[in-house]
């Protein structure tokens, strides 16, 4: 006697559910430029590392005598793997059935999945095509009836953020409750020309405004990676978003009751780099590349940005520096000069709630000229949301080191760092500071002078001249109002320093959840 007949009617039923949605809609989603569902988890994760939970899972059917006559799996592939030799839960929809919607799961594999992170202590990777478990009118039909709406295990997806790095792929035309699994991480990524990501697609939209759009216009990536900034990241093939996905979590311990990884150093920590000693233009009005000092002055091809292209005047990413890796947040004054406008101050609070949340210690290149001023960004509310910025900065309690590169005015360069901390701060000799411009600043405190002179644009020239040197920052430095005046070239060591000495107090720090938790 032994088990094997079972044990091959359990091979059978696996190979059914190998199956998918059948040939002819696995063949379509493949022409659509889209792999299979199991060839994108073994494309994703350690190669034999995947363990599959739930294999024979599905709907099936039965004979007059019991035996099995059909099997449609379930549309949603879960387990355990690994990436780079870490443990990770991973779930994955199948949209060759049911377009992934909700009549097409079997069981609570979706909860299992994320309950599984939570108790485990490791990240959970969310790859998103179809509704991602969302409803359908056709469960209505199914049930004959209709059901008050609620979120599965979304309390145990709120509990995620605050406890496990949360990432999320958007792969195909992702709606509804997949739209919001995508949103609700702490990074996110969709590909172009072949995801799209909305609240609801174009036959909802059609009947609900009678107009006519299409998945791409109505949700590409260019528009939520570019426009609402739903998405981090946007890259061109399935194989470079799990390449982003695998970076992402390089960076970021398995949980927040561990401190962050590092790998060994292949970098020079005492490298100085001659290029930063004029990096900044002695001409105040031109703008240099911000990219390239952060490339300068952190381990080399170390940088993994996030969000590029929404709210493009701040620079957010994960870099390293003698293999510890940081948060860095960058003024770019390639765009708007730096100022941070309502989308880059939305950028930031995310962007340092994750920082805070994972134990990562910031480091913040300063050029910053204050908000942006203007009637679209009053309408845009830039002010409620630069206000929620500076409170993620005064709430974040790892540790924080700001390098003042040119400007830092206002009340949004105030929030550099929090000055209550002792925190690390360091400024270059062209760096300038104070409560507003000169330029803005001689026109508001001397508007009656102006409009009283035979000649205004003398007098100005005179009063900004007259002004111009009291910014010089070594007056303020007499002062100790500022720590210490750097050579530029002297950076990259000083930021070794401020690293070794961080990760250190991180390290011997209680640590586990904050009292705020992670905002998606």
């Amino acid at each position: 006697m032994t088990w094997e007949p079972e044990l091959e009617e359990i091979a059978r039923r696996r190979a059914l559910a190998r199956q998918m949605g059948g040939e002819e809609r696995v063949a379509r989603h493949v022409a659509a430029g889209r792999m299979p569902v199991r060839e994108r988890i073994d494309a994703l994760l350690d190669d034999g590392s995947f363990r599959e939970a739930g294999t024979i899972a599905g709907r099936v059917e039965y004979d007059d005598d019991g035996k099995l006559r059909g099997l449609t799996p379930s549309n949603f592939v879960t387990g355990r793997g690994t990436i780079d030799g870490r443990p990770i839960v991973i779930g994955a929809d199948d949209f060759t059935v049911r377009g992934g919607a909700a009549d097409g799961a079997v069981g609570n594999k979706m909860g299992w999945s994320e309950r599984t992170a939570r108790e485990l202590r490791i990240p959970v990777v969310r790859l998103v095509d179809g509704t991602g478990g969302g409803g359908s009118v056709k469960t209505n039909a199914a049930l004959r009836r209709s059901y008050v709406p609620f979120n599965p295990d979304w309390d145990v997806s709120v509990a995620l953020l605050s406890q496990v790095p949360v990432v999320a792929a958007a792969l195909g035309p992702v709606a509804g409750l997949g739209a919001a699994r995508v949103a609700a991480s702490h990074f996110s990524v969709m590909v172009r020309g072949a995801s799209q990501l909305f609240v609801a697609g174009p036959p909802v939209v059609y009947r609900a405004f009678g107009r006519e759009v299409d998945k791409e216009e109505l949700g590409g990536s260019h528009i939520q990676a570019h426009a609402s900034g739903a998405v981090d990241n946007e890259v061109e093939s399935e194989a470079e978003a799990f390449e982003h996905v695998r970076r992402f979590l390089s960076y970021l311990p398995s949980s927040v009751w561990e401190a962050p990884p590092l790998v060994d150093p292949d970098d020079d920590p005492g490298r100085r780099e001659e290029a930063l000693l004029s990096i900044v233009p002695r001409d105040r009005r031109r703008p240099y590349d911000m990219r390239e000092i952060i490339e300068l002055v952190f381990d080399i091809d170390s940088f993994f940005e996030m969000g590029r292209h929404y709210g493009p005047a701040l620079i957010t990413g994960l870099a390293r520096v003698d293999g510890i890796p940081l948060g860095v947040m960058a003024n770019d004054p390639l765009f708007a000069a730096g100022a941070i406008d309502a989308a880059a101050a939305e950028k930031m609070t995310r962007f340092v709630d994750l920082c805070d949340t994972f134990h990562l210690p910031v480091v913040n290149l300063v050029d910053n000229p204050g908000f942006l001023v203007g009637i679209v960004a009053e309408e845009q509310g830039t002010i409620r949301k630069g206000v929620r910025a500076l409170a993620a900065v005064y709430q974040a309690t790892t540790p924080w080191c700001a390098i003042i590169i040119r400007k830092t005015f206002g009340v949004a360069g105030a929030g550099h760092t929090n000055h209550t901390r002792a925190n690390t701060r360091y400024a270059w000799p062209s760096a300038e500071w104070g409560s507003l411009p000169i330029e803005g600043g001689v026109e508001a405190a001397y508007k009656r002078q102006l409009q009283a002179a035979d000649d205004p644009d003398k007098l100005r020239a005179e009063l900004e001249a007259n002004l111009a040197s009291l910014r010089d920052p070594i007056l303020t430095a007499e002062v100790f109002g500022i720590e210490e005046i750097i050579d530029p070239r002297d950076t990259r060591p000083l930021l070794v320093e401020f690293a070794r000495r961080a990760y250190e107090i991180i390290e011997s720090s209680p640590r586990g959840p904050i009292a705020r938790g992670m905002r998606p």
